[in-house]
């Protein structure tokens, strides 16, 4: 059976606290539907200062999901490490972890926007500096045991759920990310399907003598809006995914790799581009997808739109992909 996601950001332009309230509450009932019905994963991600509303606390939601739920798995992709500090991080990560009996999935990476460095007073030159205090601090944290953190001994509990750890992943598009995986012996997640990053992971794993493995993305992971009529829906809806990849892509740097890029400026690029795919039932069992990410809030979407995409993919699209 293909891996199912329902992704949520929680992007709302010109949002009052009144219909920012509703939309995360809608996407919490979201979240327990789709755990009824035998999704997968629901994937939550991290940034701040976005005039959009996008959503900054994910571990926030993660826990209000895992209170809604029993089986779903909440994978935050990704948190951005050296803006949180490392103990509280591995506090908030392992009180998590023990609320939802394992099932937060956390991919690390270092974000790509100074702006967010800055509203923090974090400096950005030294990110890849801090990356590796955060990641070395929170695996010697979940040990339960005491160690030396910033020239004095420091213990952290309560101890996570999941043993050795909960799953901690390192995200990214560059060899440094790659590096800093094998070098811990941590999973990597790279941001795109690169394959010839992979290769380099894995040679960096016999040279550090550490063991992980790659959770590579497809070459295609499009995100999926379900309509019964797919014209109208674009023409109804197709303004609200636009705007999320247009505020998505204004923050790529030209080498940023990742995989829902998009360069269209119009609905009616971002149609034909196919990062985004508006499609009927039948045409998304179609698709023979590996995994389906579906996105029912897409950039503002109404909510009542995204419950008509979410009830279609979870009662005639789900049961066809399990036969």
């Amino acid at each position: 059976m293909p891996v199912t996601v329902v992704r949520f950001n929680l992007v709302e332009p010109g949002a009052t606290p009144a219909s920012l309230g509703a939309r995360y509450q809608a996407a919490v009932e979201m979240a327990a539907y789709a755990d009824d019905r035998g999704i997968t994963t629901v994937q939550t991600e991290e940034h701040h200062g976005v005039a959009n509303n996008w959503l900054p606390s994910p571990f926030a939601f993660a826990g209000a999901v895992f209170g809604a739920t029993r089986r779903i798995a909440v994978t935050v992709s990704a948190v951005i490490g050296p803006l949180h500090d490392p103990l509280r991080l591995a506090e908030d990560i392992a009180v998590l972890d023990l609320l939802s009996g394992g099932r937060l999935v956390t991919v690390a990476g270092i974000g790509y926007r100074p702006e967010e460095y800055a509203l923090f007073d974090v400096e950005w030159k030294r990110r890849g500096r801090l990356q590796d205090e955060v990641l070395e601090t929170v695996l010697k944290a979940w040990t339960g045991e005491p160690f030396t953190y910033r020239g004095r001994t420091v213990r952290v509990t309560p101890r996570p759920y999941t043993e050795p750890h909960p799953l901690l992943l390192v995200g990214g598009s560059s060899k440094a990310a790659a590096r800093r995986a094998a070098r811990l012996g941590l999973p990597f997640f790279p941001s795109a399907h690169l394959p010839e990053l992979e290769s380099y992971y894995k040679e960096r794993l016999l040279e550090y003598g550490t063991e992980g493995w790659t959770m590579m993305p497809a070459a295609e992971t499009p995100l999926l809006h379900v309509a019964e009529d797919p014209d109208r829906a674009w023409a109804v809806y197709g303004e609200h995914f636009l705007h999320e990849a247009r505020t998505y892509a204004s923050w790529q740097s030209e080498g940023t790799r990742s995989a829902v890029k998009s360069a269209a400026t119009t609905v009616e690029e971002l149609r034909a581009e196919g990062v985004y795919r508006i499609l009927t039932p039948d045409e998304c069992v179609a698709q023979g997808l590996g995994s389906f990410v579906l996105h029912p809030l897409s950039g503002g979407m109404p909510v009542d739109e995204g419950w008509r995409s979410l009830h279609l993919f979870c009662e005639d699209v789900l049961p066809r992909l399990t036969e």
